[in-house]
């Protein structure tokens, strides 16, 4: 409990995960925190995108949105080059699109600032 957070999308601060779902972190490429299960305020379009440009560029993937105001807070990947295959199929939010409340603290802060505990789906 000392770790844990709830993610709340940036715009509208509708609840979307917690941290006790987090189940990888990718900082380099796409900052991103990786969870295996969200609330039912985080929808997907059925259809794909296929990246054209940065870190997504050649992955077919769906673009997630916050069911309150329709901002666009991740994606989960369908398909990509073998770096990024670890991330297939996982719920991937954008630090830059998500609130992060620290349960202990009480304290609102950006997602890019929180260090969670080291987890990763690579090993």
């Amino acid at each position: 409990p000392a770790d844990c957070a709830v993610f709340h999308c940036r715009g509208c601060w509708t609840v979307l995960g917690d941290s006790l779902h987090l189940c990888a972190q990718e900082e380099r490429r796409l900052g991103v925190l990786v969870c295996f299960k969200v609330t039912n305020d985080v929808a997907w379009e059925d259809s794909r995108m296929i990246g054209l440009e940065g870190a997504l560029l050649g992955c077919a993937y769906n673009e997630l949105s916050c069911r309150s105001c329709g901002s666009i807070v991740g994606f989960i990947l369908y398909s990509s080059s073998s770096d990024l295959a670890y991330l297939r199929g996982f719920f991937c939010f954008f630090k830059d699109s998500i609130l992060c409340y620290l349960l202990k603290n009480q304290m609102i802060i950006e997602a890019s600032k929180v260090n969670f505990p080291a987890v990763t789906l690579k090993e």
